[in-house]
């Protein structure tokens, strides 16, 4: 069909995914070298025991070691023991599904690709705007403070606030802990940056990939890192991968019943002067089943400018990074294109 090479073919509520067409248009295809594999292997990704995190004295001290390495060597990790219940997850994942599963025009009340926005429902990245779309559907807002955004979320389902934003509450805690075990794998002082993470953003993306026709030929997110300090992901089946900077290929993010993934991001890169690198990541897709992520990006207030640890910086280890705010990225997401391969974190190398 002459219009399944034009992106503005497919606005929100028209988009391929959205109509479940049986055929991928043209303008969704990406070319075979990024194109994901049927055949990906599986990533081996560390696990890091929150119970032993918390625990005191020597096995404390090797838990911390360990969470510094993972970080170092891969920007990826899951964590068990994380002290968030399984009905908590699941109810999460459920509302998610309830949300997507609703009639069009009902979400479409949150249309909206004004990245600035803290509540939008949107496709793609920029839906019918960049030259190739992505097979995804998403919700995203404001988490923080709860009760300031949680009124402007949806309210359907019904206990779409409730169970979501018991959720909410639940993995910030968690990421503020996981935050400060961090800072300190890096032997840097926490007082500088511990209030502003007190008092730092969260953004759910909840994200939603419909069954693909031909999944091999299209993807549901291009490879890209997250602006954040730290990305906790909660997902119903697989179909993240990541990028193996051992050799250069994509691995596929094994399913651990109840763990939660862990991203480091672009502003923990940069606190850390690239000790710690961001994990290039990408969501792919299967032609059975839809598939929930609903990722908590943690970072610091919207104007906060994210800088280099003073301690990280000698003559040796000059600083390699510009600081930047979440602000910052907004505007850097409004004004380019990721899936061309322009990545937030690049623009801050010095």
């Amino acid at each position: 069909m002459s219009g399944d090479k034009n992106p503005s073919s497919f606005t929100i509520g028209n988009t391929a995914q959205e109509k479940g067409l049986d055929y991928v248009p043209e303008c969704y295809v990406v070319s075979p070298s990024k194109s994901s594999s049927s055949g990906t292997e599986k990533a081996r990704i560390p696990t890091i025991d929150m119970s032993r995190l918390r625990m005191n004295g020597n096995k404390r001290s090797i838990a911390i070691e360990e969470l510094g390495e993972a970080c170092r060597h891969r920007g990826f990790f899951q964590v068990v023991n994380h002290g968030i219940s399984q009905s908590i997850l699941d109810e999460a994942l459920a509302m998610a599904f309830g949300f997507f599963d609703l009639p069009s025009e009902e979400k479409l009340k949150f249309k909206s690709n004004d990245v600035y926005n803290p509540v939008r429902y949107g496709t793609s990245l920029k839906d019918g705007a960049d030259e190739v779309q992505f097979w995804r559907v998403f919700l995203k807002h404001y988490a923080h403070p709860l009760d300031a955004w949680i009124d402007s979320w949806p309210h359907n389902p019904p206990q779409y606030r409730e169970k979501m934003g018991k959720y909410c509450a639940q993995v910030r805690n968690l990421a503020l802990e996981l935050m400060g075990m961090i800072i300190e794998s890096l032997r840097i002082s926490p007082n500088r940056l511990t209030p502003k993470m007190d008092r730092g953003m969260q953004v759910m993306a909840v994200n939603c990939y419909p069954p693909c026709p031909k999944p091999e030929m299209a993807l549901g997110l291009p490879p890209h890192s997250d602006y954040t300090c730290l990305t906790i992901i909660l997902q119903s089946s697989t179909g993240l991968e990541i990028l193996d900077t051992d050799d250069g290929n994509w691995k596929m993010v094994p399913e651990l019943h109840g763990a939660l993934q862990v991203h480091i991001g672009d502003h923990f890169e940069v606190m850390s002067n690239g000790v710690y690198k961001s994990v290039v990541h990408r969501a792919t897709l299967n032609s059975e089943k839809t598939r929930i992520s609903i990722a908590s990006l943690h970072s610091l207030g919207m104007d906060d400018k994210m800088e280099t640890a003073n301690e990280l910086i000698d003559e040796q280890n000059p600083k390699r990074y510009k600081e930047s705010s979440f602000r910052d990225f907004l505007d850097f997401l409004a004004n380019n294109d990721i899936a061309d391969g322009k990545h937030f974190i690049d623009t801050l190398k010095i």
